[in-house]
């Protein structure tokens, strides 16, 4: 700036301090835009060490390799009794449905019971009370348990195939009823039915492999070495209230069908 005047100087500096400048770093300008140099090379066949994350996601790595289907064969029949089976349940980390469910629905009236109902999954209701058909849904199957003179305290236990709400109450997954699949098998085994009632189309699935509830209700099926009969679920029959007429239907096919096993006959 040595061929500069006075007066250009200053009007060079005010510019600058009405761009921002407020500071002078140096005399010698740095360019920003310079590439710089790369780094030095690693000698060939130098030891690398992994670092933190790497070691910790090996554990990770090692656990996603783990068949959950397979952990949960080895939970549930390792439970000598539906206390324990409840107890394994709650402790089963490989489903994520649990993370966002307030309760384990598990089970609810008499365990042993001759008849055993089982719907798909917990709603809001079954949710907050940690019980199976809550609210205005088990208000009705209550109902229609008494009007075949049935006590829901003491001839019916009711269950969920899949134990915790699914977010926003969506169907759950194949890779879910699966994983779940192991528990059920060993919940009706210690829970030890006469019969099966499916009340929805993840139930059937379980136990009969297959889905249609609305074809397959008003016949008997077979599946876990029980009689199964798929049945409207008391929410369809809320939603429905035209379609009590076939869920009538299915009720009085268990109630011959328990009257006959009273007998000491067969179906």
């Amino acid at each position: 700036m040595d061929h500069l005047d006075w007066h250009m100087a200053r009007a060079a500096l005010q510019w600058q301090a009405e761009l921002g400048v407020s500071e002078a770093v140096g005399d010698v300008p740095i360019d920003r835009y310079e590439v710089p140099a790369q780094s030095p090379k690693l000698p060939t066949g130098a030891a690398t060490q992994p670092g933190p994350s790497a070691v910790a996601d090996a554990p990770a790595a090692a656990m996603t390799a783990v068949d959950p289907v397979v952990l949960a064969e080895a939970a549930a029949s390792a439970a000598k009794d539906l206390p324990a089976l409840q107890f394994a349940l709650q402790n089963f980390s490989f489903c994520d449905l649990r993370r966002g469910a307030r309760n384990l629905v598990f089970g609810g009236g008499n365990a042993g019971a001759r008849v055993m109902v089982l719907e798909d999954a917990p709603g809001r209701a079954e949710d907050l009370q940690g019980l199976p058909f809550a609210g205005p849904t088990g208000q009705l199957l209550d109902k229609m348990c008494a009007a075949i003179g049935l006590s829901w305290r003491a001839e019916v236990y009711k269950a969920s195939v899949i134990p915790w709400r699914p977010p926003q109450d969506r169907e759950a997954s194949a890779a879910e009823i699966a994983m779940m699949q192991p528990f059920l098998r060993r919940h009706i085994n210690l829970a030890a039915p006469q019969v099966v009632i499916c009340m929805g189309n993840i139930s059937c699935q379980a136990l009969l492999g297959k889905r249609g509830l609305s074809k397959m209700r008003g016949a008997w099926q077979a599946g876990f070495a029980l009689p199964i009969l798929p049945m409207l679920h008391p929410q369809v029959l809320l939603r429905q209230p035209a379609r009590k007429k076939q869920a009538w239907q299915d009720l009085l096919m268990l109630k011959t069908w328990l009257r006959t096993q009273s007998e000491g006959g067969t179906t």
